[in-house]
């Protein structure tokens, strides 16, 4: 086989993140990693190449409320954290990178608590 499923999953997440930064100008961009056991959310500054605020399930305000990393609570958790410290950071908008993820279950979960706790994007 030609295509391996990593290659092919690092094709579609270069995709994906061409098309946000010609889309989403100027604006941050909230980069989303999803692993087994836990989910990763950073704001990142694509011109000055800087992380501006970043939330995990691995943090500890957010990992002793929660049972397990690996959920949709837990990404909910994650979601509201970042927005609360992308408020602090004076961040209100940004774009949403899904990376190769499918926008279903964890991702959308933690892109939906994060438009509650008031990112617009």
């Amino acid at each position: 086989m030609a295509n391996k499923p990593a290659e092919l999953f690092r094709r579609r997440r270069q995709r994906v993140r061409f098309k946000l930064k010609h889309a989403g100008k100027l604006r941050p961009r909230l980069s989303v990693f999803r692993s087994s056991r836990h989910i990763y959310a950073q704001i990142i500054d694509d011109a000055a190449g800087r992380t501006l605020a970043a939330a995990s399930t691995l943090d500890e305000a957010v990992k002793k409320a929660l049972k397990t990393g690996a959920d949709s609570d837990a990404a909910k958790a994650v979601g509201k954290a970042i927005a609360e410290r992308a408020k602090q950071a004076g961040i209100a908008q940004v774009v949403f990178d899904r990376g190769a993820y499918m926008f279903h279950g964890r991702v959308k979960a933690l892109a939906d608590a994060a438009r509650e706790g008031g990112l617009e994007f």
